[in-house]
């Protein structure tokens, strides 16, 4: 099977030129989507080569919208999509791994277990790990291996921007008939922003210290997906109010800044309700549909 890697790059460092090198072991070409606004300047464009083909379109357009463009860039003889971070170091087994899960055809969409080499842990609780392959709802972006087939009929939703894309798109594939699988005996280290581990009243909780523009869209777009994934009107309220109780009180408790984190998450949880987007939570340089500037 011949299979591409995608990176989407904002701002890169050293690490994304050896996740790429590591990619060309196991694919027969990298493209890298690069969204670092044009007057930042970016070491990307230093990797493009006869396996490596850089678009430096130059403007940060969110995580959906670079993943769609990535995908219109595929070369013709691409099968399927190996989707990584800028700092997603590929090891080798795991390409072949997931190409033998695609195996099967009504997978369209397998990924390996991310690890927290920090925390030399599991992301998935105990109770979710199996000895081989698990279907899921959900896997993050970061290793997925997605047929070609699938991309031509799923796009990424570009009005999300960043937080729960990923999600979205397996629940898109899901009602599309299409089987979603984790490879347990393929592990791919992986690094969710700056966590921590916090212990309070005799409860340990790992939490993400992000910028408050980022909170904002993880509040709006789990009431998008909540609202969009579930039938039942009631569900879908009664999920998102869970996620944000649990989200507010660990920002509360654990995080610094909570005094402009919280209203950002609050006003994410509003605007999520009518796709609304507030300007004030798009990161210097960048662009949405829905906002113009």
């Amino acid at each position: 099977m011949d299979v591409v890697a995608v990176f989407t790059a904002y701002h890169p460092d050293e690490r994304l030129g050896a996740a790429v090198r590591a990619a060309l072991g196991s694919c027969s070409s990298v493209i890298v989507v690069d969204n670092t606004p044009v007057a930042s300047g970016s070491a990307a464009a230093d990797l493009a080569g006869p396996q490596v083909k850089v678009v430096a379109h130059g403007r940060n357009v969110g995580l959906g919208a670079a993943l769609n463009l990535a995908v219109s860039e595929l070369p013709v003889e691409a099968e399927a999509v190996l989707f990584l971070d800028q700092d997603s170091e590929l090891p080798p087994e795991i390409v072949p791994g997931l190409v033998a899960d695609l195996d099967d055809p009504k997978v369209g969409v397998a990924a390996p277990s991310p690890w927290d080499p920090k925390h030399q842990r599991y992301y998935a609780s105990d109770a979710r790990r199996t000895e081989t392959v698990s279907d899921e709802e959900a896997v993050i972006t970061s290793g997925m291996l997605v047929r070609r087939e699938v991309l031509e009929k799923v796009p990424f939703d570009e009005d999300m921007f960043i937080d729960w894309v990923d999600v979205a798109f397996c629940l898109a594939v899901r009602r599309a008939g299409w089987r979603i699988v984790i490879d347990w005996r393929l592990r791919l280290p992986h690094e969710i922003g700056a966590c921590e581990v916090h212990t309070r009243f005799g409860r340990t909780v790992h939490y993400s210290h992000y910028p408050a523009w980022r909170l904002y869209w993880i509040g709006r777009n789990v009431t998008i997906l909540h609202r969009e994934h579930f039938a039942s009107g009631p569900r879908a309220l009664a999920s998102s109010l869970i996620f944000l109780a649990e989200r507010f009180t660990n920002t509360l408790l654990f995080e610094p800044k909570r005094r402009t984190h919280i209203p950002a998450l609050l006003r994410g949880f509003r605007d999520g309700f009518t796709r609304r987007v507030d300007p004030r939570y798009l990161p210097a340089g960048a662009e949405h549909p829905a906002v113009r500037r």
